[in-house]
């Protein structure tokens, strides 16, 4: 069959590089699943056998070509074959959040009108058959754990292996639809729609071809010199652009093989084991495991510590220049050896990172401190800058050109421009095709000649061409005295400290700029335990008056830091509270993708905001909260508003 396809119509759709990697790479793995405490493995050849099992049974289930097909659930193998099997079919697949809640479910699944659901355990059909009266295309749901459902009412429910084993049964007679509609399937033929985060509103669909996918996944994996020998971690949300370029795009077109934890629980142990040698993350989960490290030299003994930050010292001096190839002296290049033999090899064996070759973040800027703790490390960490809308890769930094205070240059393919009010616009062979059922967002987003606005203010560096993103367009504004406001900038540099997880400053038209604050639970709380602090909830740690002292010493740190940017010196924070909750996606707060709602944050919290800008000491406030079990309360608190020092800068004492 590959034969067939690659003679006929080329490497143009997933079912055509499936086919070919099982041809080519058939007895390579393919997929990798922890289960039950034990790696189970699959080839290529036997991955092809699988999806080909489960298009066979979408056919007999009467999948139609066009149709939508929800999937829901967390990273198994299981799950990718379906997305693959979908488009075997002619279907399009609609990958959704797992953590989103059924209301969320609701409005994609509707909006897309999807037919057809494959859900993978009990949790995820649960939340469809508690929306599906709603649905008014919803027809049928395959799933793949059958925990807790035997006593179900199967009449419109199946499981995943009788759906294959059916196909099996039925191959025969399902065979030629299913190369027919292979064969129908070209550059252009949708091949998955995934929808945005929805930081503004609701979240669109993004609908991405053929194209896109697969001149993306081919330009970005000899950009960066991918294998087929490689090894990725799929952790991260089905549903994210990243995740499906990663784990489906990239590795169909390179072969690597694809491998999936067996629960957020043991993500840890299973990166250790898997030793991942190409490897993304948001900056939070570099954050988090930055914090853990530093909590961990934090419980060790003296000597320890002392060796653990001479040797740190050392690496953030020579580390970079060494991992770029640069010229270092003897003497370092013998230290840091001696470093990488007692401390940078085993701290990088902790995390899981001892093979990295290509590491990526992106998603949110990253604090450059935390950036280069890792590349001083030996760890080719690197940026790039992406949307959902360009298939993810827009810039990327090549080796030897790696900075922390840019996300590289253009990707192969792209142009870029920067239009006058300084908005970046991008083009491209990843460029979407539209946003379903929105022209006027599509035509709003992309135009005549398919430049794509992408909302962030940035510039191109003369000389380098690297690109500089400075915020979201509409969040970069200007204080009450007319110098700029990038509260972004700011965030970063405060959610360096381990303490702080998340914060969100203000400013835009004020005389000065305040912040809210969540700590790190895991970090203050193992402080709180070393030293006698008993606490019973987030809300009473976060208000102890030692918290909010050791918080206000961070602002400060940061505010000198802010202050030796002359262009961004006025961004200081002058009031902060530490709130008495942690942001959360549940409570619209946060996106899927832990991005902040800036907007939804200023209306929900209005009376916090109010009080740090009236001159406020404390502010008692009641917050609706979202309970795990989709139950919502209220939580009250009494909140301590904190004046922070901030620096004076030179040139403006100079002209006053």
């Amino acid at each position: 069959m590959a034969d067939t396809l690659n003679g006929a119509a080329g490497l143009v759709s997933v079912p055509a590089l499936l086919h070919r990697n099982a041809m080519k790479f058939g007895s390579a793995p393919a997929y990798r699943e922890k289960e039950f405490g034990i790696w189970q493995s699959w080839t290529w050849e036997q991955t092809c056998e699988e999806v080909e099992a489960l298009a066979l049974g979408l056919l007999d289930m009467g999948v139609n070509e066009g149709d939508f097909i929800a999937v829901i659930g967390r990273n198994r193998p299981y799950l990718y074959w379906s997305m693959m099997a979908a488009q075997m079919v002619g279907a399009i697949p609609v990958p959704l959040y797992q953590d989103a809640a059924a209301e969320e479910m609701a409005y994609t699944m509707g909006h897309c009108g999807a037919r057809f659901v494959i859900a993978g355990d009990q949790e995820q059909v649960d939340k469809v058959l508690d929306i599906q009266d709603g649905l008014d295309t919803f027809e049928a749901m395959i799933y793949l754990d059958p925990r807790g459902l035997r006593k179900y009412d199967h009449t419109h429910l199946t499981q995943y292996s009788a759906v294959q084993d059916a196909g099996r049964a039925k191959r025969a007679t399902l065979e030629p639809e299913m190369k027919a509609r292979i064969a129908k399937q070209n550059y252009d033929s949708i091949c998955v729609m995934l929808y945005t985060s929805g930081t503004t509103g609701k979240p669109k669909g993004v609908v991405l071809s053929n194209r896109n996918v697969i001149e993306t996944s081919k330009s970005s994996s000899e950009f960066d010199d991918l294998r087929q020998s490689d090894d990725i971690l799929a952790y991260l949300p089905m549903a994210w652009v990243g995740d499906f370029i990663f784990s489906v795009g990239q590795a169909l077109w390179t072969g690597f093989c694809t491998n999936c934890p067996e629960s957020a629980d043991t993500m840890q142990l299973d990166l250790r084991e898997i030793g991942p040698t190409y490897y993304f993350a948001p900056p939070r989960v570099f954050e988090t495991q930055l914090t853990n490290v530093m909590i961990r030299m934090e419980d060790a003994s003296k000597s320890k510590r002392r060796l653990f930050d001479y040797f740190m010292g050392i690496a953030r001096n020579v580390g970079p220049s060494i991992l770029d190839g640069k010229p270092v002296s003897l003497l370092d290049r013998i230290k840091y050896n001696l470093g990488e033999l007692m401390i940078y090899g085993p701290l990088k064996n902790t995390l899981g990172f001892s093979r990295v070759r290509v590491g990526y973040t992106a998603g949110e800027a990253i604090g450059p401190e935390i950036f280069d703790f890792y590349r001083s490390l030996g760890i080719n960490l690197k940026q790039l800058y992406g949307q959902t809308e360009a298939t993810v890769f827009i810039t990327a930094q090549p080796d030897g050109e790696v900075r922390s205070d840019t996300v590289g240059v253009t990707c192969p393919g792209v142009e870029l421009k920067i239009e006058d009010n300084g908005e970046v616009y991008y083009r491209s062979p990843g460029v979407f095709v539209e946003y379903y059922k929105n022209a006027e967002s599509t035509a709003d987003t992309k135009d005549a000649e398919g430049w794509v606005a992408t909302g962030d203010a940035g510039f191109i560096e003369e000389g380098t061409g690297h690109l500089r993103i400075i915020d979201r367009a509409k969040d970069v504004g200007k204080t009450a005295s007319g110098a700029l406001f990038a509260p972004k900038y700011v965030e970063n540099k405060l959610k360096f400290f381990p303490n702080i997880l998340e914060t969100v400053v203000f400013g835009n038209d004020r005389a000065q700029c305040t912040a809210f604050i969540n700590i790190d639970l895991t970090a203050v709380g193992n402080w709180a335990e070393r030293n006698n602090i008993a606490y019973a909830s987030y809300q009473e740690l976060a208000g102890h008056p030692d918290v909010l002292s050791t918080i206000q010493s961070h602002v400060e740190e940061v505010n000198a830091s802010v202050a030796q940017d002359e262009m961004l010196s006025d961004c200081q924070v002058h009031r902060f509270v530490v709130l008495h909750k942690q942001l959360d996606a549940d409570d619209g707060e946060l996106t899927r993708t832990l991005k902040v709602r800036r907007r939804i944050i200023e209306e929900k919290f209005s009376d916090i905001i109010d009080a740090l800008y009236d001159g406020s000491t404390e502010i008692s406030t009641t917050t609706e909260v979202t309970y795990e079990d989709g139950r919502k309360g209220a939580i009250s608190a009494t909140l301590e508003i904190r004046e922070a020092a901030v620096v004076a800068v030179a040139a403006k004492l100079a002209a006053e």
